[in-house]
């Protein structure tokens, strides 16, 4: 059942089935029928389950669901602001300036990929009667590999409009009504988690040997495709969502585990010379070995190269292809380039870093260099943009690290998507850990209880760190237990702050903050964060961002218009709408 889901579909129903059933208009709700006849025809064997599945991951490397996983995960956070040449549409939402007329509102790019993946839940069964080839753990590993792309969808919709349209049945005929009142936020999000906890034991472990080197020249099913431990990222990040935080942890080792003993395996092999142990995880060093004078190997292996040692979950773009990761290229820029993309860093991230007086980064911390450049707002993007990087290991103070490469490798913008890795895994873990502490105030006295889930978050955050910084040891880092483990809000902001640096531009940040805010009950410690990259027109943006309504998109205009159930958030109900289109 190997497959390469990056390969066109060879087989897809035809190009007038295909456009009735695996594409919507503006509003996802309308439903064309299906020709019976045709598909009867179809859905006969396993090859045909296949490519069905295979146009499901398509759908996610799609542009429109490519960029709204950056607009929706990272624009409205304090990481980004409107960059060089934005559309007006990216230019309002960076400016916190939301309006139902948006097109990034739109939602029907992720529908899509929910009908395609209930299309196969649909037919997948009946091809299993009809082909013995087909066997029964093969089917059950298309359900669980479908199931959790769906989940995957619903979560990126619940996270940015809160309640949505919970739809589990594909529109296969005209008998079948879709337009339907929004779910609930919690009662989906249970859903989800009911349905992966379901399918996880039935989903593929493994497809064969991991590569861990280079996807330009090659994809790993592993990574690219569904897993069991993907599903195992996906709960944890649901149950950390849900404040179930011990299944969270549980999921959590889970894939540390498995990382740990992948390590042990390639140490065995001989494989691991990019990998080091940061206290007890594995990790890509950014200078393997002793007395390597160069940084930058984690960087280049894990975004230059993608499907690295870390990686859980990444959507797949190989440079043999002409598909481009056009989110990326349009909105972060190309490496042949010179300008800013049409969004950029703030200058509180970027200014002042080698000088050492910079509030977020360390003076050391590679993410700085790597991650963005320039000398003034907006600061140009390189994640993800830039093929590989390398630097002088030791610098002095008030000098930026000497680049030794200006690879041109990559003409085209192919860098996989990164949707789960390892150090993402880790922070979950911290963050779930310091909740299962409790709300542990200033001065407070710890509970032994209370010191063992802040040293085990404290444990996690610090191997991320001490793995930017080139450190791998605790005798001159500035890292220190005792100057966080003093409070929860100390040490939340601890994990939180890490987080920002180390998933900069991947589209997490802005759920972070709305998850920050769902838990404390308020939006005041995000107002605080988000205004930092603003420098006028705060007051007014603080009263707007205050309103815990404001955490959520409205929805498109097109789709009020489709569907009378929906009810505009409050938010934006009584905006005076002006199109932007």
């Amino acid at each position: 059942m190997k497959i390469h889901i990056n390969k066109h579909v060879a087989r897809l129903f035809s190009a007038a089935v295909l456009a009735s059933s695996l594409t919507a208009c503006d509003d996802f709700l309308s439903i064309i029928p299906l020709n019976d006849v045709v598909l009867e025809n179809y859905w006969t064997e396993e090859a045909d389950v296949t490519s069905v599945v295979n146009s499901c991951y398509a759908q996610l490397e799609s542009a429109d669901c490519l960029k709204r996983m950056i607009v929706w995960g990272e624009l409205r956070s304090d990481n980004l602001i409107a960059g060089s040449g934005a559309p007006q549409d990216v230019t309002l939402i960076a400016e916190e300036n939301l309006l139902e007329t948006n097109g990034y509102t739109k939602w029907d790019a992720f529908y899509q990929c929910i009908n395609r993946c209930n299309t196969v839940l649909h037919y997948a069964p009946s091809v299993h009667e009809k082909d013995p080839n087909y066997t029964e753990s093969e089917l059950r590993a298309n359900i669980a590999e479908v199931t959790a792309l769906r989940a995957l969808c619903y979560f990126y919709l619940i996270r940015t409009f809160r309640d949505v349209p919970y739809v589990t049945e594909p529109s296969i005929d005209d008998t079948q009504n879709y337009r339907i009142p929004a779910t609930k936020f919690d009662e989906v999000l249970t859903n989800l988690i009911n349905d992966l906890e379901r399918v996880k034991n039935d989903a593929v472990r493994s497809y064969g040997e991991s590569l861990y080197q280079t996807s330009t020249t090659s994809g790993d099913n592993n990574i690219n495709r569904i897993t069991r431990y993907s599903i195992y990222a996906l709960l944890a990040d649901m149950y950390l969502w849900q404040g179930n935080y011990q299944q969270c942890i549980d999921y959590c080792n889970l894939i540390i585990e498995h990382k740990k003993d992948e390590y042990e395996t390639m140490l065995r092999e001989s494989r691991a010379n990019d990998i080091e142990l940061y206290g007890e995880y594995p990790l890509i060093s950014e200078a393997p070995g002793v007395g390597n004078n160069y940084v930058g190997t984690a960087y280049s292996t894990i975004f230059g190269d993608g499907n690295s040692f870390e990686s859980i979950f990444e959507l797949i773009f190989l440079s043999s292809e002409t598909k481009e990761n056009v989110g990326v290229k349009d909105f972060y820029g190309t490496y042949n380039g010179t300008g800013v993309g049409q969004m950029g860093a703030p200058a509180y991230l970027c200014a002042s870093v080698e000088s050492g007086t910079n509030n977020y980064f360390e003076r050391t911390d590679m993410r700085a260099y790597e991650y963005m450049e320039g000398t003034s707002s907006p600061y140009r993007i390189l994640k993800y943009v830039r093929p590989e990087y390398s630097a002088q290991a030791n610098f002095s103070v008030g000098t930026k690290p000497t680049n030794i490469y200006s690879s041109t490798t990559r003409g085209s913008n192919t860098a996989n998507w990164i949707v789960y890795r390892l150090t993402d895994i880790m922070l979950m873990k911290a963050e779930a850990e310091v909740m299962l502490a409790g709300n542990v105030e200033v001065g407070a006295t710890l509970t032994p209880e209370q010191e063992a889930h802040y040293r085990t978050a404290f444990s996690c955050v610090s191997a991320v760190w001490k793995r930017a910084n080139n450190k791998r040891t605790a005798t001159t880092d500035t890292l220190v237990f005792e100057d966080y483990g003093i409070s929860r809000v100390s040490m939340e902001d601890l994990v939180l702050n890490e987080r920002q640096r180390e998933l900069m531009f991947e589209g997490k940040r802005w759920f972070d903050l709305v998850r920050l805010c769902r838990r404390e009950g308020s939006n005041s410690r995000m107002v605080e964060k988000v205004l930092s990259k603003f420098e006028e027109n705060t007051a007014a943006l603080r009263i707007r961002l205050s309103a815990t309504d404001a955490l959520y998109w409205p929805y498109n205009e097109s789709e009020m218009r489709a569907n009378p159930y929906l009810v505009q958030n409050p938010a934006y109900e009584n905006e005076n709408i002006t199109t932007t289109e």
